[in-house]
Parts: structure tokens; sequence; C-alpha cells
């Protein structure tokens, strides 16, 4: 499932149409859909807003007909609604990468990390998001500044598990993979700069994890507001805090800002 936002524009290759589709194009972060009955003119009309920088799609759509209507559901369904793989089976592979792919590589890597070294985790805005629809419960666990690797790792199993059982949501749990996992490299991230402070305090080390920001990647799709390069600026900025730095250190950053947790 996407979670591109998506608007749709019914009979927008000319007039008030066009002029919709042409603000959405420069306010709305999603895909936005001109819409005609006549593809060629509908087409000629996505053309003219290319040329001024603006990337809508096009599909085509006949409001009088009710096959037409059904043809463009079909499509955003497919596209935007439908994931056919059951949600533990989402869960368990979104969390082997995201989590425990980070962790593993952490572990292995920061006994390497040099003084005046820096650590940076790419999370995601996903998981502030995701947290408040968590129960009051894991969200006290997770905020926790005491919660250890162990007790974290427990909890990201126990989200893969509840969701074998079908009783994820029941468990006080959000119904997002993604923003669960995210969340885990978030904390984890957390404890990791706890445990370099309470071992390393002269190292100079700083850790922590980021959002990039929403960015024209094929998971995110054509529409996202960043480009590569501009997603690239909070990784780098925190890889390159100057040696003199004493922070941001534990912290989830998005935009060169620390964000609160």
């Amino acid at each position: 499932m996407s979670n591109t936002p998506v608007a749709v524009v019914t009979g927008s290759n000319k007039g008030i149409g066009l002029a919709i589709v042409r603000a959405l194009c420069k306010q709305y972060s999603g895909d936005v859909y001109l819409t005609s009955r006549d593809v060629g003119q509908g087409k000629a009309a996505v053309a003219e807003l290319q040329k001024e920088g603006l990337k809508p799609l096009f599909h085509q759509l006949d409001i009088n007909d009710l096959q037409s209507i059904q043809a463009l559901r079909d499509f955003l369904k497919g596209k935007y609604v439908d994931d056919t793989t059951p949600f533990h089976i989402q869960a368990e592979v979104t969390m082997k990468t995201n989590f425990f792919g980070t962790r593993n590589i952490c572990n292995e890597l920061l006994p390497l990390i040099k003084p005046k070294g820096r650590v940076v985790n790419v999370s995601s805005v996903m998981s502030t998001r995701t947290l408040p629809k968590c129960s009051q419960d894991l969200q006290q666990k997770f905020r926790s500044d005491t919660i250890t690797e162990e007790e974290l790792v427990k909890l990201m199993e126990k989200f893969v598990e509840d969701t074998k059982k079908g009783v994820h949501e029941k468990e006080g749990w959000a119904n997002s993979a993604y923003g669960v996992s995210k969340i885990g490299v978030t904390v984890l991230s957390r404890i990791q700069a706890r445990v370099l402070n309470e071992t390393r305090k002269v190292d100079g080390i700083l850790l922590n994890a980021c959002c990039p920001g929403w960015v024209r990647t094929d998971m995110a799709g054509p529409r996202a507001t960043k480009s590569p390069d501009e997603g690239a600026e909070t990784p780098v900025y925190l890889a390159l805090l100057p040696p003199d730095a004493d922070g941001p250190h534990g912290q989830f950053v998005s935009d060169k800002i620390v964000q609160p947790w």
C-alpha cells in the first residue's frame, strides 16, 4: 500500500479544472491526476503544465460512463490501496530490514568508531507520527530514558509475533509496520547514544537518528517534495558535525533541527 496522498480532479483538461490541477501541483504534497473524457486533450493539458515545471499525472475519465469511473477506481485501488501481502509478512520483512539490519551493522561497527566519530541512523518522521498511535503503555516504554537494547528487541519481536496472531492492534500497536520499525530505529539510536555516554565519556562520539524527509525515490514516488540531494542534507550535516561539537547526540533530527520525541 502506498503512503502517497492522491488528488483526482474530474474534467480538468481546461478551464477551472485545469486551474485546480495547476494550483494543486504547486501546493499539494502528493500525486495529482488530471482527467478528461478525451485522452488526447488530457495528455495535451498535461504537457502544457509540464512546460511550466509541474508534474501532473493523467487518467482517462468520463463521469457519464460507469465503466470509465470503475476503470479509474480499479487503477487507484491497485496503485495506492491494495497490497496482497499479508500484514504479518509485511511486518516481518520490514522489521528485519529497517530495525534488525540497522541494529546488526551498528553492533558490529560501533566498536570500531574512533574518537570524534559520527554515527547517523536513518529513521523517518513516521516514527514520530506512529508513536502517538500506540497505546500509552507502549509510548511510555519507547520514550523511557532507561529502556535497554534487550528490552527494545523484545518489543520489536513482540510486534511481529502479535501481527502473526492477528492481535497487534488489540495489544496496543499502531497499524503500520514501517512506522513501528522506524520507532525501533529512533529508540535504538537513543539507547546507543546513552551507552556511549556511559562507556566512552571522553571519546566525543556523536550518534543520532534522522529523517531525510519525503524524497523522490522508488519508494516515495515522483511527487515527493525533496530531491535525493536535498534528502541527503540532514544525514550529511550530522555526519560532518565539527570535531569540537558536543551535540546533537542521541536525538532525532529533521531538516537539521532536533525534534521532540
